[in-house]
């Protein structure tokens, strides 16, 4: 690679950007080659779902650093001519013989590890994409997995944000050098024993043939087929304890989107194992106050405190539908949410659940000329996931299992088919039984904090979508600490501080989470907002 006469990360100027509008399409994604892959694929006749399958197919390839093959996925689907908004849950479940003991005894060690076979689950992207494709979708899984095939086989370069959190991810996995169940990331994403650099060619050939082999089975041979044989070869190599019923009993699942009024607008959500019920809880404190400025002191205390109230909850009570001792209805009682707030103060306090009656992503929404929205997110949890490749396939596994606890009395305690709590999240905005549009933030456990934040920039603070996701934000870490981006004023940052709050400002906004939008317009005009924090684009027509 020749040197450039600059630094493409260094950015001393904040940037302007204004709300993209059009009409009859449009994709926003943390890759510019992913949204021109869903752009591709309306102009050949598909609709909002083709497109998100295209452009979320497409970001395993030119971001996989967040996420790849052996995701998990999340979508929330408006459908214009039904008026409904449908949602799938493709989270994976732990393999049949995990549970906590087995952990313990292969692991040596008493909590969940967050790297290598053990904390991976079954990968739920690849079945999420068929069954969109199938319920859905006007083009066929082929054509709209085309533009991911080419980007695998023929090369993207590397843009500046995604060289940065290559880089980081290899200074990460220096200490599994040699490890031979680490072998497979080494081979397929260090090149020459380095991460690329910006406006370097990368290519993906193994990926490529994987993508093709999906495509062209709907799946099928990544569940009870050639991939499968693949996955299991590795495991038992290196560790795991899948079993191959483990992936052909899987299936994503379609689930009924819960939801909130807030300000007389729906903000909607998956439901749990899912933590977007932390964002609507907390929304459901924080409708209990009247908001003025984001430069209020006590605006921001008060969503502050919303905010850890609300993880004091979703901690303790979320997990897998089937293990919840509380429903997602009785957390998100109007009386309920009217008595947490009760308990904010005017200083800061350390939070515990209630008794109420009765958690490395990628984000992308896509909206077509017909009326067509999707809201979806796809992740490997912390980078590049596991740190597992499967070898000669490209795929990816995520570690979703890092986040099950290995205490019998947690909610969240592994167990054998159990989904664990999971923090990816997609956001869908109604008002009156009519969409209004998708939003997400993602980034950890930062994503319910995101889909607060921007809900209230839109519908309190009343920013343009643009506006709402570039407004300078802050993330809640533990008991009564906060980091916040610096574009929060240092006056602010000691008002919060004289309340009790623990509050430190960083540099580096890559903790804060990145975020898209698209607001319907009466008019059927779409106006879309896009990340600023990360190399986010637009396509649209």
């Amino acid at each position: 690679m020749n040197s450039l006469p600059f630094d493409p990360n260094h950015l001393p100027y904040p940037s302007r950007r204004y709300p993209i509008t059009a009409r009859q399409g449009m994709v926003n994604a943390s890759q510019p080659q992913a949204a021109a892959a869903g752009l591709s694929a309306l102009r050949k006749g598909g609709n909002a779902v083709d497109a998100a399958i295209a452009a979320a197919t497409t970001l395993t390839v030119v971001e996989p650093t967040a996420n790849g093959i052996g995701s998990d996925a999340f979508a929330l689907v408006w459908m214009e001519k039904e008026k409904k908004l449908y949602g799938l849950n493709a989270s994976g479940w732990a393999p049949k013989a995990l549970n906590a003991d087995k952990t313990r005894e292969l692991s040596g060690q008493d909590t969940m590890p967050k790297m290598g076979w053990l904390p991976t689950m079954v990968p739920g992207a690849p079945s999420g994409w068929a069954m969109l494709s199938e319920r859905f979708g006007r083009l066929s899984l082929e054509d709209s997995m085309a533009s991911a095939i080419h980007y695998a086989r023929e090369g993207y370069p590397v843009s500046p944000v995604l060289a940065d959190m290559w880089r980081r991810s290899a200074r990460r996995y220096k200490e599994y050098h040699g490890q031979p169940a680490f072998q497979g990331w080494m081979d397929t994403f260090l090149f020459e024993g380095r991460a690329p650099q910006v406006g370097e060619m990368v290519r993906l050939p193994d990926h490529a043939r994987t993508l093709e082999i999906i495509a062209k089975t709907k799946a099928r041979a990544f569940y009870d087929g050639e991939l499968t044989d693949h996955i299991l070869r590795d495991s038992r190599a290196f560790g795991g304890v899948y079993e191959r019923a483990d992936f052909s009993e899987y299936k994503a699942e379609w689930v009924e989107p819960i939801s909130i009024d807030y300000r007389g607008y729906t903000v909607c959500e998956i439901p749990p194992n899912g933590q977007g019920i932390t964002a609507l809880m907390a929304l459901n404190i924080l409708k209990n106050f009247d908001f003025t400025s984001m430069d209020d002191e006590l605006d921001i205390h008060r969503q502050f405190e919303a905010m850890k109230l609300a993880f004091a909850d979703s901690k303790h009570f979320v997990t897998d539908p089937r293990d919840m001792k509380v429903s997602t209805e009785t957390l998100l009682n109007k009386a309920y949410g009217k008595q947490r707030a009760a308990l904010i103060a005017e200083h800061a306090l350390r939070h515990e659940h209630g008794q109420p009656n009765g958690a490395g992503t990628v984000y992308l929404c896509t909206a077509d000329g017909e009326g067509n929205m999707v809201s979806y997110i796809q992740s490997n949890y912390m980078g590049f996931g596991s740190g597992i490749v499967v070898r000669g396939t490209g795929i990816a596994l995520q570690n979703r299992g890092a986040d099950f606890s290995l205490n019998p009395n947690d909610a969240n305690c592994a167990a054998p088919r159990k989904k664990s709590y999971h923090t990816i999240i997609p956001g869908f905005l109604m008002k009156d039984g009519k969409a209004i549009g998708p939003f997400g933030v993602m980034g950890g456990y930062m994503q319910p904090q995101g889909h607060v934040q921007v809900v209230m920039n839109l519908l309190d603070y009343h920013l343009n979508p643009q506006q709402a996701l570039d407004a300078p934000r802050w993330q809640w870490m533990k008991d009564r600490q906060f980091t916040v981006e610096q574009g929060i004023s240092p006056m602010l940052i000691e008002q919060l501080k004289n309340r009790g709050h623990e509050v430190e400002a960083l540099a580096d906004s890559t903790s804060f989470g990145r975020g898209q939008m698209i607001w319907k317009m009466d008019n059927g005009v779409l106006m879309g907002g896009t990340e600023g924090r990360t190399d986010s684009s637009i396509a649209c027509y």
